[in-house]
């Protein structure tokens, strides 16, 4: 099927991509040229620079950078946490045309180990500023030939490895590769996918556009830049259109309701269970005295929001919790919801502008509108392809450009998707289909759950529905009462055969619950 968006805006939309700059750090200096001393980024150690002094500090790394040996296609792998220079230093590899990547300091050794080894940096930068980056520098560095260096007023720590070639690459322009990211590796090893410049405009220009982002805008980006939702949809849509970005290294409940507060944030991009803290932050602790009145917009993304905890965080911060969803591989948006035109389901909103959409069934044909069907898109945010793996590329893009996201969705009357589940992740319990978001979203209705996810484990030739569950503090909740609470709203093939509750999830660094660490 054709997105609505496109028909509408056809001649818009190809304006739109004829018009996009020829790399991600472009409109820096627009900005900083036009509005040199309107603010650009700060972080919670107190840094704080305007667009002319990112600029500055930009050409500055490049320079560094260059003088260190740094060519295109070169990789520029980046152990950080949300900090100033991590900004400056991706838009200066952006200018260099050589592909950061960058990894979250918060990941353990081992896998910090296999993203170096298939990416094979010519320079591992550790971003001393967080604790993490430092900790990873100074147990890494025993055996290592390992440099503390000092670039453009910044500390790093710093490996080169002059054994390893640039990557050729025949594109110019935006066609050209801008960054290489790892996914989370939730179901199985983190592959490298490779984004061009164009992909992130496309995203940063179109996402910026429906969520009505402008240059008075403050957001708080605490998503780690390491990956792609924080990375293309909030710092670089807020650097094409010149907001400001609040930066912090990791997400804490109080300190991001005083930063709200204090900071007269715009905008709030996050996870849903960031979102569900904040809402449990303000149950215990109620609102500031003040409420947030600058607040005028909050985005969930990264993971399926569930019905429960949309109310809940929308009845108690007093905004609509507006949906997304999106992968890596496409860099990353693929729906949205539009900020003037809020759902009160959990639909993850309309296909971008621009994208083409299939949604088939298990004999490859377009489903009926309503039906569950697995999705397929085309686009400019679809990637070049996985590093040095084109097996792994031909198996998820076919010959017409269609990319399998492997999520089964349906659509409405109005065209918006709804996210029924990993088809990899349909769990089928006596001859039935059970989709776990579905089981997800009624449990999270409880108003004593505070996180849930659901998975299939096979027992007796038959997968069970198992759920896990996170409850809200001080809750007794347990498997009894939850299974009565589920009768009036699941079928009983849907409802879980076993409960297992725990004090927390575990959680990707984006937030994303890893249910094969559950299985």
């Amino acid at each position: 099927m054709q997105s609505n968006d496109r028909k509408l805006l056809g001649q818009a939309m190809e304006d739109l991509l004829a018009e996009l700059p020829p790399r991600v750090s472009a409109p820096l200096f627009r900005h900083a040229a036009e509005r040199p001393q309107a603010p650009a980024l700060s972080d919670q150690r107190g840094q704080r620079l305007t667009y002319a002094e990112l600029a500055e500090q930009v050409r500055a790394m490049q320079d560094c950078l260059q003088q260190e040996g740094l060519q295109p296609g070169d990789r520029l792998m980046l152990v950080a946490e949300n900090c100033v220079e991590l900004g400056v230093m991706i838009l200066a590899a952006s200018e260099l045309g050589a592909w950061p990547v960058i990894v979250n300091a918060r990941m353990a050794w081992p896998e910090l180990q296999r993203i170096r080894e298939h990416s094979q940096p010519r320079l591992l930068v550790y971003l001393l500023a967080g604790e993490g980056a430092t900790r990873h520098y100074r147990e890494g560095r025993q055996g290592r030939e390992a440099r503390e260096k000092e670039w453009a007023g910044y500390r790093f720590g710093v490996e080169r490895d002059d054994a390893v070639a640039a990557e050729p690459d025949t594109a110019s322009g935006n066609e050209a590769v801008f960054t290489l990211l790892y996914t989370t590796g939730t179901t199985g090893d983190p592959k490298g996918v490779m984004l061009t410049h164009r992909n992130l405009l496309y995203v940063a220009a179109v996402t910026s556009a429906l969520r009505g982002l402008n240059p008075e805008d403050r957001i708080y980006l605490v998503l780690p830049v390491s990956h792609v939702f924080g990375l293309a949809a909030v710092f670089l849509a807020c650097l094409h259109v010149g907001s400001e970005l609040v930066l912090a290294d990791r997400f804490d409940a109080d300190m991001a309701m005083q930063a709200l507060e204090q900071r007269q944030i715009t905008g709030l991009f996050g996870v849903p269970t960031m979102f569900a803290k904040l809402a449990d932050h303000v149950r215990l602790h109620g609102m500031p005295a003040g409420g947030l009145p600058y607040l005028r917009f909050m985005y969930s993304g990264g993971a399926p929001l569930e019905p429960g905890l949309k109310a809940d965080v929308e009845q108690r911060l007093g905004l609509p919790l507006l949906n997304g969803y999106g992968m890596t591989e496409t860099a990353p948006t693929i729906c949205q919801v539009r900020f003037n035109e809020p759902l009160d389901s959990i639909s993850v909103g309309k296909p971008l502008p621009g994208l083409d959409v299939r949604i088939t069934g298990a004999d490859g044909q377009d489903v009926p509108r309503g039906e569950v069907g697995e999705l397929h898109v085309r686009g400019p945010g679809n990637m070049r392809g996985y590093y040095r793996n084109p097996q792994a590329t031909a198996d998820l893009i076919d010959g017409d450009g269609f990319l399998n996201t492997g999520d089964l969705v349906r659509e409405d009357e109005a065209g918006n998707l709804f996210i029924a589940g990993r088809s990899k992740e349909l769990i089928i319990h006596s001859g039935f289909n059970v989709y776990p978001p579905e089981v997800e979203a009624a449990i999270s209705m409880h108003p004593e759950v505070l996180f849930c996810a659901v998975v299939g484990e096979t027992q007796d030739g038959n997968e069970e529905v198992v759920a896990y569950v996170q409850r809200v503090a001080g809750s007794t909740l347990d498997a009894g009462e939850l299974s009565r609470f589920l009768r009036g709203s699941l079928t009983a093939y849907k409802r879980p055969g076993r409960f297992e509750f725990r004090d927390a999830l575990p959680t990707a660094a984006s937030g994303k619950v890893l249910k094969h660490k559950l299985r």
